[in-house]
């Protein structure tokens, strides 16, 4: 009984050294936290194979200067709104990373930073003549004269669009945490529809909409998250990689891009408060841009708890292609959580990776 006794106390010593431990840990890294390094973002190898006004395409290295293991490349077109390297975050948590590693020929496009001299960029130079650009591009690397098509969030939107009227060069699509339906009850819809929501006054007086009134629409969606990111802060102070993980994401999250005026005036009018996409009489470029031309393999993913694209919104997408070849990939998590989180790299990595590969 003594040795169990002495045992039993043994543990109980070891559990408090590691909780006292754990708490110097937290106290240290929160009080130093003004000091720590930043984390490196989008670093991930790369470069620049095309350049057009302010976006670029990249394309990423393989190590040891490998060549990819298949023979369709994969372009990823992110928003507009926030910076390209949400899909490169910091090593261990990029989905760019984890790709080539598995073998593809990785392309993303960096829409850059637009200026004043850019208010006059329309939707149709964005999702019509840089994408078909950098599809040509990013294609001509392969052999197969396609590319895998991925959109995130508003990028997904685009290359939606630009599938239905240029189908030619993508080998399939994937559209990824990406709005169709855009009368629907998240909270974005309802207040861009909302009457004093005069898009026309805010692109005339602007020109470019400033990052500064648009991120404040996305903190609303969820007035409690930086509570709540606060409260994990403190909570999770202890662990390094928590830590690195949580200041990266920060990093990226304040970020921000403004937008073209005549792009974001015709996103605004036609797809959010007229539907247009969803109803049929959205055109590209003079051309009927509808779900139902695609006949390409596609895949939708969404998320359960996205609070940006409700998921329903983004899976309709699945019921009006006309493809044979179709996939719904509904996973829990929220829009960018679920985009590059660890979780990301054991629940939704693998999942396109396998998509790719099995129509190269």
């Amino acid at each position: 009984m003594a040795t169990r006794g002495a045992a039993a106390e043994g543990s109980h010593m070891a559990i408090k050294s590691a909780e006292l431990e754990r708490e110097a840990k937290r106290w240290k890294n929160l009080l130093g936290l003004v000091r720590r390094k930043k984390p490196v973002v989008g670093g991930s190898p790369h470069r620049v194979v095309h350049r057009e006004n302010k976006w670029s395409l990249l394309r990423y290295e393989h190590p040891d200067g490998a060549a990819p293991a298949f023979r369709t490349p994969v372009l990823l077109v992110p928003s507009l709104i926030n910076r390209h390297y949400v899909l490169d975050l910091a090593p261990q948590q990029s989905m760019v990373e984890d790709l080539v590693r598995r073998g593809h020929d990785v392309f993303v496009i960096d829409w850059g930073t637009p200026g004043r001299e850019d208010r006059y960029i329309s939707f149709d130079d964005v999702c019509d003549r840089a994408i078909a650009r950098a599809l040509r591009v990013a294609s001509s690397f392969g052999q197969s004269g396609k590319a895998h098509l991925l959109g995130y969030c508003m990028g997904g939107t685009l290359t939606v669009i630009h599938t239905a009227v240029h189908p030619e060069r993508v080998a399939t699509l994937t559209a990824l945490a990406a709005p169709v339906v855009f009368n629907d009850e998240g909270l974005l819809s309802q207040w861009v529809r909302s009457p004093g929501f005069d898009v026309n006054v805010m692109v005339d007086t602007f020109g470019l909409v400033p990052w500064q009134l648009m991120q404040p629409a996305f903190q609303l969606l969820r007035p409690t998250l930086n509570l709540w990111k606060a409260v994990q802060l403190v909570d999770k102070a202890w662990d390094d990689e928590f830590l690195d993980s949580f200041l990266a994401v920060e990093t990226w999250g304040n970020d921000n891009v403004s937008l073209p005026g005549e792009f974001y005036r015709r996103y605004i009018d036609e797809l959010y408060r007229g539907d247009a996409l969803a109803k049929g009489g959205f055109l590209l470029s003079g051309r009927d841009a509808r779900m139902e031309n695609i006949t390409t393999p596609v895949m939708a993913i969404t998320f359960e708890h996205d609070n940006i694209v409700p998921w329903k919104s983004a899976a309709t997408l699945l019921d009006r292609v006309k493809s044979e070849d179709k996939v719904h990939l509904h996973q829990p998590g929220g829009h960018v959580g679920a985009v590059v989180s660890k979780k990301a790299s054991q629940r939704l990595w693998p999942k396109l990776s396998g998509f790719w590969q099995s129509h190269d």
